[in-house]
C-alpha cells in the first residue's frame, strides 16, 4: 500500500516537472515579444514583463520540487553518503519535519495577509510599464 502512494507520488512529481518544462518554451516566446515589441516597435506591453517575471518564479519553485524527487540537488554528503539508505531516509525525513515543512508553512501564513490585501486593493505591479501609477505616459 505505502510502495503503491510512493509511486503515485513520485509519479505525479515527474508528470508536473515535465509540465513546466515545456513553460520554458512559453516563457522564451513571451521574453522575445516583450523584447522585440518594446525595443524594435518602441511599444511595450502592460502584461509581458509581468508575465515572464511570474512564470520564471513558478518554473523555479517547480523546478527545485522536480530535482528534489530526483535527488538531483547538491549536498555536503561527506557524512550523508556513508551512512545506509535508511539512515539517510530517516535524517531526510527529521529535516523535512523540522525544517521545510514549518519554514513553507511560515511563507505562506505570512504572505496569505499581503496577497489577500493586494488583491483587495487591486494592486498591480510596480515592475511593469502597467504599474507605473505617477504619470500616464509609458515609462
Amino acid at each position: 500500500m505505502m510502495n503503491r502512494f510512493i509511486y503515485a507520488v513520485d509519479l505525479l512529481s515527474r508528470t508536473v516537472g515535465h509540465a513546466f518544462a515545456w513553460c520554458l518554451m512559453i516563457l522564451t516566446f513571451g521574453t522575445s515579444y516583450e523584447v522585440f515589441v518594446r525595443y524594435v516597435l518602441n511599444e511595450p506591453t502592460s502584461w509581458a514583463f509581468d508575465f515572464s517575471y511570474l512564470m520564471y518564479g513558478a518554473m523555479f519553485y517547480m523546478a527545485g520540487a522536480y530535482t528534489l524527487s530526483r535527488g538531483g540537488h547538491v549536498r555536503a554528503d561527506m557524512f550523508y553518503r556513508l551512512w545506509r539508505p535508511r539512515t539517510q531516509a530517516t535524517v531526510e525525513l527529521v529535516l523535512y519535519v523540522l525544517f521545510f515543512f514549518p519554514g513553507v508553512l511560515a511563507l505562506v501564513i505570512a504572505g496569505w495577509h499581503y496577497g489577500y490585501d493586494s488583491m483587495r486593493i487591486f494592486e498591480s505591479s510596480v515592475n511593469s510599464p502597467a504599474g507605473c501609477r505617477s504619470c500616464r505616459s509609458r515609462c
